[in-house]
């Protein structure tokens, strides 16, 4: 399905800059400060605080086959792949 976000800014309220991307979404997981996106794909997509976890672009070549993603308080995120690594 696609998302639908509110709230503060900061911490993930708003989604506009990746709402496109947010199409056959499966799975949402979240820490305090931001969220990621499992799609239908495998592929990931993060938004909110970009320090917290809501920037992946650094890994977003290695974020292909997600099976799960599990999130700290903090603001960190780790998913395991299809290749279970």
């Amino acid at each position: 399905g696609s998302v639908a976000t509110w709230g503060d800014p900061r911490h993930g309220g708003r989604s506009w800059a990746v709402q496109d991307r947010l199409r056959s979404v499966r799975e949402i997981q979240a820490n305090f400060h931001a969220f990621a996106a499992i799609l239908l794909d495998g592929s990931v997509v993060t938004w909110g605080n970009e320090t917290r976890g809501g920037n992946s672009s650094f890994v977003r070549d290695q974020l292909k086959g997600v099976q799960q993603v599990q999130a700290t308080k903090g603001g960190a995120f780790a998913a395991i792949l299809a290749d279970g690594s």
